[in-house]
């Protein structure tokens, strides 16, 4: 989860080794304020979806555009040359969204409910929706059939 996270928000091989390394440090200082209140992985998801983009804009930096290589492909599911084409496409465009316009739709591809994607990213569950709708449309009409 973190690794993800990790290459989401990074360009460089050394650049996703400190921000894995950022957020390992980060859990470890927050790990008192746990409540219990959601799962572990919803916390962990928005302790490193928080660290990553703090980290950047900390450092004045945009986020950089990622590419697309054989780290971010070892994850598609399927090994067939269309769908890993497909795939690559589909992580292009996500790299144009905003800063949390692209958490959203990550946790949304790892198939985590409204529920705890509004926990992680503190909106309600409307505002959740309405945004994943327009994700979906944007990135819909700007993906054209391979």
């Amino acid at each position: 989860m973190i690794f993800r996270v990790s290459i989401l928000y990074t360009k460089s091989e050394d650049d996703r080794k400190d921000l894995f390394q950022e957020i390992v440090i980060q859990l470890w200082k927050s790990i008192d304020a746990f409540r219990s209140d959601s799962k572990i992985s919803t916390w962990i998801y928005r302790i490193a979806l928080n660290t990553a983009i703090t980290q950047f804009r900390k450092n004045k930096k945009q986020i950089p555009q990622i590419p697309i290589d054989d780290v971010v492909l070892n994850y598609a599911e399927h090994t067939d040359l269309y769908w890993e084409e497909r795939v690559k496409v589909l992580y292009k465009e996500i790299q144009s969204l905003n800063d949390l316009d692209k958490g959203i739709i990550f946790l949304y591809l790892e198939d985590k409910p409204y529920e705890e994607i509004a926990r992680v990213t503190g909106l309600t569950l409307t505002n959740v929706a309405t945004r994943l709708s327009r994700i979906k449309q944007k990135l819909k009409s700007q993906i054209t059939p391979i």
